[in-house]
């Protein structure tokens, strides 16, 4: 095999392992993000509705948006883990006033949170993918 045969070859490969990654990436931030969004607890549907999803930035504002059951948040935050690559980042936010009070026991549908329990999962979400 030639020098220049091997570098294509590792190039390909390269390429190859990249798309696996951000096909992981992809998959652990829709997980993740889903899992926030289904522990949401559910009164009118405007906390699940209020959460918001974006690459390199840091989502701003509420929407009015009611979404009881979060398919529609679930379809945006679909949209938007489809663009993200390796090392970029991709935020999850809800800007409504009284999400941190919910966040950190306000509800007796959430008692534990919604976020924090999220995180305890991170590991074996990974590994799911992963394995």
């Amino acid at each position: 095999m030639t020098s220049s045969m091997f570098s294509v070859d590792i190039r390909k490969w390269t390429e190859g392992a990249k798309d696996k990654v951000d096909v992981v990436i992809r998959k652990v931030a829709l997980e993740m993000f889903s899992r926030v969004i289904q522990k949401s607890p559910v009164d009118t549907g405007r906390f699940k509705g209020n959460w918001q999803v974006a690459i390199g930035s840091v989502p701003s504002g509420t929407v009015e948006i009611d979404d009881k059951e979060g398919t529609a948040t679930i379809a945006k935050v679909t949209a938007a883990t489809l663009e993200l690559k390796a090392g970029q980042t991709i935020y999850l936010v809800n800007n409504l006033p009284y999400a941190n009070r919910l966040e950190y026991g306000h509800s007796k549908q959430a008692p534990n949170g919604m976020v924090r329990l999220t995180l305890l999962e991170f590991n074996q979400v990974v590994d799911w993918f992963m394995g």
